[in-house]
């Protein structure tokens, strides 16, 4: 009784903190701070690519800097730069290919006019995927997405030092002209059979004509609306099935999100037995779904299930944090084989589920690793923060210490307006709205996962690298709350 009344005064008294205290933008809304590279399109507009600036305490992984200067270096002026809209899923989009070693190598008109109605059909198209590029796109008739949560999942995620990889992502602007002749008149023709992504492509194309029809325009325009912005990123991975996705048997919404809670993953997660026992408990209350048994198929290991559940926590975090609504049903993978060899762990991606030959006498063990692409739908008020709606954070028994603690860090430097405060509030262009309810939030999630690490309920045994390793994990030892 003691914690629950003391995580709502503390909730309560940051919530009264945040309204009647004016917190400082020293940006434009929607204008990111960070290294810019300049382009200049046909018509004269200036354009700007930029990279954000690196966040404190964070751990970039290798290739992450690599990838924000190749994105970042990609000119869609160039004679083999070529721009399609995406014509499949809910919300437009632009992908971007390279078509130097293709057929249609110099006839990037030819392609646009041609080749960019079958996008659909992906694999099967002659140019090399550089990037997708996602703007911003709410209204009532179309899907949710904000183009700045790609830049928040990414940055967040390596100062989370997250096993569940986030895709790089920068910022990129577009002259809104060219971008409407070349991609969204497109789109307008091609999407008419999918509802909710032509009228997406339908309000783009009316916003893109004239900026004031769009509202808030600065979450779609900059500079004086001659420049349309987003998120350029890459997004590789396939679909779960309902082995982590769930069912999604009880519709869109608080529905989906319940049943989200009944996968196996999850359901270990919810155990108050020690790790191992916790695993077999969700594996096997979960095979009382038919479907779901039928899709975790007879080889589900306990490595598997330790990196899943490490993975849900990292995933429910940061979606509590950013308000995401969108998350049941688009998470992804990529497959590895995965060894030890010299005393270390090694990994290489898998194709299919045959062992190479080449690793047939090292004993290799075939693991999903989550892909969290989608991340569009959070960093907004006006979204349904499905994780904090279905107290996803409250059930959570098993954690990895590592994480608890940088919560706890960010929750403390957010309270005294330290550097990650900062950081927040000078890179990304936020509101104050904005930035008022990831601080909010982030309070909320300390308080939930506080609450229940003082009651003796929060295990500390999830180290996904040292189960595969050696099959068994200690629980560690840790402060519920903050020091120094």
């Amino acid at each position: 009784m003691r914690n629950n009344i003391l995580m709502q005064i503390n909730i309560f008294l940051l919530t009264a903190f945040l309204a009647v205290v004016t917190l400082p933008t020293s940006v434009v809304a929607g204008q990111a701070r960070g290294q810019a590279t300049n382009y200049t399109s046909p018509d004269g507009v200036t354009e700007k690519c930029i990279v954000l600036a690196s966040m404190p305490d964070s751990k970039y992984r290798t290739g992450d800097k690599k990838k924000e200067q190749q994105y970042c270096g990609i000119d869609i002026y160039d004679a083999n730069t070529a721009l399609c809209p995406k014509i499949w899923s809910t919300s437009p989009g632009t992908i971007i290919y390279d078509l130097t070693a293709g057929s249609y190598a110099g006839r990037v008109k030819e392609f646009e006019q041609s080749v960019c109605k079958h996008e659909k059909a992906s694999k099967s198209i002659p140019g090399k995927k550089l990037a997708k590029f996602k703007s911003t796109m709410n209204t009532p008739e179309t899907s949710g997405t904000f183009s700045t949560a790609s830049l928040l999942y990414y940055q967040f995620s390596r100062y989370f030092d997250t096993a569940v990889n986030v895709p790089v992502a920068v910022w990129r602007s577009i002259d809104r002209r060219n971008h409407l002749q070349r991609v969204t008149e497109s789109g307008v023709r091609h999407s008419r059979g999918s509802r909710m992504l032509h009228a997406g492509w339908l309000k783009m194309e009316a916003a893109e004509k004239d900026p004031t029809t769009y509202h808030p325009e600065d979450e779609l325009f900059s500079a004086e609306g001659r420049v349309i912005y987003g998120a350029l990123l890459n997004s590789p991975g396939h679909r779960y099935n309902t082995s982590v996705n769930g069912t999604r048997a009880s519709g869109w919404g608080v529905g989906q999100n319940i049943d989200f809670q009944k996968t196996a993953p999850y359901l270990a997660l919810r155990s108050d037995k020690p790790l191992t026992d916790a695993v077999r408990h969700g594996l096997q209350a979960a095979r009382s779904n038919r479907k779901m048994n039928h899709d975790l198929g007879n080889d589900i290991s306990e490595p598997q299930m330790v990196f899943w559940m490490t993975e849900l926590t990292e995933i429910t975090l940061l979606d509590f944090i950013f308000n995401q609504q969108d998350r049941i049903g688009n998470i992804d993978y990529i497959s590895y084989w995965y060894w030890q060899e010299d005393g270390q762990l090694r990994r290489t991606k898998a194709h299919g589920t045959e062992i190479p030959t080449e690793l047939a006498d090292k004993s290799p063990l075939l693991l999903k690793r989550t892909q969290l692409n989608d991340n569009d739908a959070g960093g907004k008020l006006s979204y349904v923060n499905y994780t904090k709606k279905t107290k996803m954070l409250e059930k959570q028994r098993h954690y990895q210490a590592d994480t608890y603690k940088k919560l706890l860090q960010l929750n403390h430097d957010f309270s005294v307006q330290g550097e990650l405060y900062r950081y927040l509030r000078d890179t990304f262009g936020l509101s104050e709205k904005q930035l008022r309810l990831i601080v909010k939030n982030t309070a909320e999630a300390t308080a939930i996962l506080q609450k229940t690490c003082s009651e003796g309920k929060l295990r500390f045994d999830l180290s996904p690298d040292a189960f595969l390793r050696t099959g068994s994990i200690a629980e560690q030892k840790t402060d519920c709350e903050w020091k120094q």
